[in-house]
């Protein structure tokens, strides 16, 4: 894999694919199942840590309006009356 997501797509359909064979049966088919829930779970933390990489980036380029107002901190200096 070349560490993008669209190589992670491709080795998920390809792992679909080895499921999906009707020869496998017994402790391959097994084997197979657990390689799978292996990179299954595998590509969740890779597609969620790409969602957050994505969230950041977005937070960052995001503009804020001058008449946004944003809550008070605690502690903050301001938030006393």
């Amino acid at each position: 894999m070349k560490n993008k997501l669209t190589d992670l797509n491709d080795h998920l359909f390809r792992q679909l694919d080895r499921l999906s064979d009707n020869g496998l049966k017994g402790k391959d088919l097994d084997r197979e199942i657990v390689r799978s829930n292996a990179v299954s779970t595998l590509a969740k933390e890779i597609i969620a840590n790409g969602d957050l990489v994505l969230k950041a980036h977005v937070a960052v380029g995001r503009k804020l309006l001058p008449s946004t107002k944003l809550p008070a901190m605690i502690g903050d200096r301001n938030d006393v009356e």
